[in-house]
């Protein structure tokens, strides 16, 4: 599960370069940057806050509650595949707000410095979040970072599958509906950056979840890509299966026009200005106004497996026929990268594809972060980004609250 026999801080690994944001007394920030010459394409990814291991996360769950833990309160979160997480200390919201447009905006100028890219030279900016700060951050933290203004802005609030959303729409022209930006087509050929901001620390400070508080941290990832050219879409499948149950209950910090789960899609595209564009997904939200309510453990199996699942097997068989018409039948899947909501869920994925001879690697690549919602298929992607050969097909799975599925394969370089 973890690679390491003895478990390490994110912040305590070799090649991560930690800096102090001036916030609230200080919050330390750390980033890794990845760049493969090989395929034309990097990024960097981190994460903000102190780092909390399994045995001292407790205490900081209690302070946030007000209230002490039972034992069987406690979560076996080894077991789960996290072994820290990063949590901030309590802060208003002009300081969140500050924060975190500071952290996005360094994490753009460090993704662009490690791809050699200049500002002026991006076309898109595209962020998945569960809980933005602000309607407009995006816009922000582009702007913070020195991207031009007529650079095409796209927010993505689908929860954890809002940074597989993102990509899907920067490399897959049929997701355009009739009247809308084709947003594929428009930035194909042009220097794009894609990823996942989460400050899921600020999210669940208004969370009552005794998991949620356990498994929820701080983690962002973003990727540089030309799409056609350094990743070409092969095939993929956007699909919405709203959770009536409410098993995973997440607030919307975030407009969305249609409330009606029986609509014919819970996708709002809003058209904020020329060049913001707002992805929103209807959510079943806590009943007490909390910012997430869980289900339980194994509501998150039954809410994310079944479903998830068929989605990727549909893929798996769209891409082995695309094969066959191609000439390309020897071709194949050399790596999943999937979100990282917890280890058994993962596992228990990989389990149920077997059976349907679906077979590729699957590896469980973020121990030292928690679950970070839509940014752990970014932060996967690129700890594992050295290893990719041009050539090489990838599936990307994001699933996430709602429920929302995006799954994709693509050729690298």
């Amino acid at each position: 599960m973890s690679e390491n026999s003895q478990p390490l801080s994110f912040y305590d690994l070799p090649n991560v370069i930690k800096s102090i944001v001036p916030v609230g007394g200080g919050v330390l920030m750390g980033m890794e940057s990845v760049y493969n010459s090989k395929l034309g394409i990097g990024g960097a990814y981190g994460s903000w806050g102190e780092s909390y291991s399994n045995s001292r996360l407790p205490s900081f769950v209690e302070q946030r509650l007000g209230v002490p833990l039972n034992t069987d309160d406690v979560l076996n979160l080894s077991e789960l595949g996290f072994d820290f997480r990063q949590h901030i200390p309590d802060l208003d919201n002009a300081q969140h707000l500050e924060l975190e447009l500071e952290v996005g905006a360094r994490l753009l100028k460090k993704a662009m410095e490690t791809l050699g890219w200049d500002a002026s030279e991006v076309a898109g900016v595209l962020i998945g979040m569960s809980g933005p700060v602000a309607d407009d951050y995006v816009t922000r933290i582009a702007q913070m970072a020195g991207v031009p203004e007529s650079a095409l802005k796209v927010s993505v609030h689908k929860a954890c599958d809002g940074s597989m959303g993102a990509l899907h729409l920067t490399l897959n022209p049929l997701l355009s509906q009739s009247g809308q930006v084709n947003i594929a087509e428009q930035l194909r050929g042009k220097k794009v950056l894609v990823g996942g901001i989460e400050g899921l620390s600020r999210f669940t400070c208004g969370a009552r979840d005794k998991n949620a508080l356990q498994l929820f941290g701080n983690g962002m990832g973003v990727i540089g890509v030309i799409p056609g050219e350094t990743m070409k879409f092969l095939v993929g499948k956007s699909f919405e299966n709203y959770d009536e149950d409410g098993l995973l209950a997440v607030r919307m910090y975030y407009p969305h026009s249609n409330p009606d789960p029986a609509a014919k899609s819970l996708i709002d595209v809003i058209q904020e200005k020329a060049d913001h564009i707002r992805i929103s997904g209807l959510m079943n939200q806590p009943k007490d106004g909390a910012s997430i309510e869980m289900a339980g453990l194994m509501g998150m199996v039954k809410l994310f497996v079944r479903t998830g699942v068929q989605v990727v097997e549909d893929v798996y068989k769209e891409y082995h026929a695309l094969m066959d018409k191609l000439g390309q039948s020897g071709q194949s899947i050399k790596l999943g990268i999937v979100h990282h909501a917890n280890f058994k869920i993962n596992t228990l994925k990989a389990k149920h594809l077997s059976k349907l001879g679906i077979e590729f690697p699957m590896p469980w690549l973020l121990n030292d972060f928690g679950n970070v919602s839509a940014a752990s298929n970014m932060i996967a992607f690129l700890r594992k980004l050295q290893e990719i050969q041009p050539g090489d097909h990838i599936l990307f799975d994001g699933f996430g609250a709602g429920t929302y599925y995006d799954v994709m394969a693509v050729s690298m370089g």
